[in-house]
């Protein structure tokens, strides 16, 4: 069972604006394997794609299914939005996930301070940092939309809203 979340309405936004920047992935049984959301955003100097929400269930999560979103999102990025790179965020305690976007090519551009906001409810992960983490697109040779030193660079939430 899928729990969404956020409400029908936010996913419903980004259908209506960036409908090829969402996809689906469903297994011949007719069940839901993954989905991402993304969008296309920034001025122009940084004009990028962004994954809002990545996830995959877990009877599936062996079966290569995000690097095959992302890299959906990646070339709609790329070719329909002239994209200079895609980025996320990602809790900088996910491990697992910060190691498979390195292995796609992403790379840490900063560490925002208090990223997740305070969500109550004694989830024990209140206010936590996030990794901005970014890969560059055909638009950007020069790399100049990523760093070396990512996770030196600090910078608060407010910074980045």
């Amino acid at each position: 069972m899928w729990i969404l979340q956020y409400s029908p309405s936010y996913y419903l936004n980004y259908l209506a604006r960036w409908p090829d920047l969402c996809c689906a992935t469903v297994a011949p049984n007719g069940r839901m394997m993954g989905y991402i959301f993304g969008k296309a955003e920034g001025p122009s100097h940084s004009w990028h794609g962004h994954i809002t929400i990545l996830t995959v269930a877990p009877p599936y999560r062996l079966l290569r299914l995000a690097s095959t979103l992302i890299a959906r999102l990646e070339a709609v990025s790329d070719e329909a939005y002239r994209a200079l790179f895609v980025d996320l965020y990602v809790r900088c305690t996910n491990d697992v996930a910060i190691a498979m976007y390195e292995r796609l090519g992403y790379s840490v551009y900063r560490r925002v301070r208090e990223y997740y906001e305070d969500l109550g409810g004694g989830r024990g992960r209140d206010e936590e940092d996030a990794f901005d983490m970014r890969k560059p697109l055909s638009r950007d040779p020069g790399r100049r939309s990523v760093r070396a030193n990512g996770r030196d660079v600090l910078v608060s939430r407010e910074e980045v809203s």
